[in-house]
């Protein structure tokens, strides 16, 4: 998606509640944390949200060992001289920003789809990772080499994994998952869901209990979308 890509799932979310648009699974489920680590990339295309939610694996989470200095984040990956930060800020703004020397970006403005508010200038947005790096760790990563860590904290490949948004709401978010916290704008929460189970599927994450059964209420209250990944 292009620098409208969360406003633009944001309106298809509804225009499907809409419609009452229900897809049908054209893939059998998800992958396990296991099953996701090896081989190519498998794509899981056309899962109904709803079905893609209760195929996640469920485990009990372990903060033991994390430290966000195990996930090297914020890399140029490219060699283009723009971090990770710098190409999702690049790719999310609604009016681009100035770039001048490696990568330094100034002016440009973004819409915080969390807060539902436009923001002019970097400075005040944070780059969000959908799962959190620290529920990431509870949730398979901490079984996981250095190397697949720094890729699931750059992973600029999936456009639902990484989201420019303010920084006073990703700091309020922290590490929590969707049992304790959800965007403060009530119209994301859909959109919000089908971007954490995206992410969980794509780099097959488990959920714990408390987790799932709030995943499946939400779901419950939100179209029956497709779910699309590539396993990675």
């Amino acid at each position: 998606m292009s620098g409208g890509r969360w406003r633009t799932l944001l309106r298809a979310v509804v225009v499907c509640a809409a419609v009452g648009l229900v897809v049908g699974a054209v893939a059998p489920g998800v992958a396990s944390a296991r099953e996701a680590g090896s081989g190519s990339p498998r794509v899981v295309a056309g899962v109904p949200l709803r079905d893609a939610v209760v195929a996640l694996p469920v485990a009990e989470e372990s903060r033991e060992g994390y430290s966000r200095d195990k996930f090297k984040h914020w890399v140029d990956a490219d060699g283009n001289g723009c971090s990770t930060r710098a190409e999702v800020l690049l790719v999310e703004a609604v009016d681009a920003p100035v770039r001048t020397g490696r990568c330094t970006l100034a002016g440009g403005r973004w819409y915080s789809s969390y807060d539902d508010v436009y923001v002019d200038g970097p400075s005040g947005l944070d780059i969000d990772h959908m799962v959190p790096l620290a529920e990431a760790w509870d949730s398979g990563a901490h079984e996981w080499t250095p190397q697949r860590r720094e890729n699931y904290a750059n992973d600029l490949d999936e456009p639902l994994a990484l989201i420019a948004v303010t920084a006073t709401t990703n700091r309020s978010k922290g590490d929590q998952d969707p049992q304790s916290w959800l965007p403060p704008y009530a119209p994301a929460h859909c959109g919000y869901l089908l971007a954490w189970v995206t992410t969980k599927v794509r780099w097959g994450l488990s959920v714990d209990q408390a987790e799932r059964d709030r995943l499946v209420d939400l779901a419950a209250g939100c179209p029956n979308v497709p779910v699309t990944a590539t396993i990675v």
